[in-house]
């Protein structure tokens, strides 16, 4: 099956031989197409260029006259498997809480957990499908999603038997990431080795029997999981296959970012508070850093400090953080506007964070994150715009016309 887009106003993320990432000063550089054609076969980018050079029109065709074309959104963070919600604590932030006292009167993450080893498998499935299908009709078409508000082998067994329910009935690149170690059970408080024998000689191996996820994560965070017992945790990954994406500088710098790069993780993820020696650490790895503005904007805590790592030539990806707790929202539009508008990326920078270096981030790069031929025709159509600055600009307002999946229109 064919499908040709025509009279696209711009066709932007147009890369002939992507690379995997893109970094530093080159992350303002976003290569496009005006008055551009994009052909589809089956569910791959087969051709595309100007208008004067477009084939033959097939029996489907798409007139994108006036309007954008880019690569879908690649969330490469979320948590959107979770059960019920967390408004309450959203209120008592508003009256003064931190998110630590909320955590320690037993709200937070472990309320999550309360509410989702309550719920039944179907249940959650059920809750998280809606979400999963308004995320994609805002424009993603890559997304990552932990586990970690079960903190019991059943638990974390039920949420990532629920995303891979997901990943087998939607037609969106799903990644599953464990993160068991999201915080310490009330029963394992005084003690934290207990609770990570119970991760490395319960959990994962009966994950890794179902084969049920890609990754391993830990909140790597004062409070919570040391760096000795990331370590820990990141080493025994390794051992079921699962590289690790980590979360870590959310609140205080303790040496995790150096730890995290030394496991050669895949990611760092947060990062609202980062140092000289992190960005260091950082530079010539393999490993991602991820920004997550609306968390910062939710929760009012610092806001990445994009434009210092960039200079240093480090990459940048962004992603939502979709949770109950610190960023209940999935909308990756709104956190390319929050980049820009917070943290003083422009436009391409931030374009480029939330497509090809998000696909990166969650080791899609051959697949997705660029308009490259062979790749997924995953793809966002825009309404008619004047430019693509305006998709920041704009940040209030839905600019999405279309979405494509695989080559399929799944909103009109």
């Amino acid at each position: 099956m064919k499908t040709l887009l025509i009279n696209i106003k711009e066709l932007l993320q147009v890369r002939d031989n992507a690379p995997d990432k893109v970094s530093g000063a080159a992350m303002a550089i976003l290569p496009t197409i005006k008055n551009a054609y994009l052909l589809i076969e089956d569910n791959l980018i087969a051709d595309y260029g100007t208008m004067e050079n477009c084939p033959d029109y097939p029996e489907t065709v798409i007139n994108a006259t006036g309007k954008m074309v880019l690569p879908s959104w690649c969330d490469s963070h979320t948590h959107l498997v979770y059960a019920g919600n967390r408004e309450q604590e959203f209120v008592d932030r508003i009256n003064g809480l931190t998110y630590e006292e909320i955590f320690n009167r037993g709200g937070g993450i472990l309320n999550s957990a309360k509410k989702l080893n309550e719920t039944s498998e179907d249940a959650l499935y059920e809750q998280s499908r809606l979400r999963l299908e308004e995320v994609i009709a805002t424009g993603t078409g890559a997304i990552e999603i932990k586990s970690g508000y079960g903190l019991t082998v059943e638990g974390e067994l039920k949420m990532l038997r629920v995303i891979k329910r997901l990943k087998d009935n939607y037609p969106i690149a799903v990644k599953a990431t464990f993160l068991g170690a999201h915080a310490f059970p009330a029963a394992f408080k005084d003690n934290h080795s207990g609770y990570i024998d119970s991760i490395i000689e319960e959990m994962l191996p009966a994950i890794a029997n179902e084969n049920l996820a890609d990754y391993i994560d830990a909140f790597l965070e004062t409070g919570y999981f040391s760096v000795e017992e990331t370590d820990r945790i990141m080493k025994a990954g390794t051992q079921y296959g699962l590289t690790a994406k980590i979360h870590v500088n959310q609140f205080t710098a303790i040496g995790g970012i150096q730890a995290c790069v030394a496991n050669g993780a895949l990611s760092v993820d947060h990062l609202e508070v980062v140092t000289d020696a992190d960005i260091e650490a950082l530079k010539d790895s393999i490993t991602m850093p991820v920004a997550l503005p609306t968390c910062s904007f939710f929760i009012s805590i610092p806001y990445t400090p994009a434009r210092k790592m960039m200079a240093a030539g480090l990459p940048l990806a962004l992603a939502t953080d979709y949770n109950p707790g610190t960023t209940p929202s999935g909308n990756m539009n709104l956190v390319v506007a929050t980049a820009c508008i917070k943290m003083k990326m422009n436009p391409e920078e931030a374009i480029n964070a939330a497509t090809i270096n998000g696909a990166y981030a969650m080791g899609l790069s051959d697949s997705h994150g660029s308009i490259t031929k062979g790749k997924r025709a995953n793809l966002i159509i825009t309404k008619p715009i004047n430019s693509f600055y305006e998709l920041p600009y704009s940040f209030g307002t839905n600019l999405i016309s279309e979405v494509l999946l695989e080559g399929k229109l799944v909103t009109q």
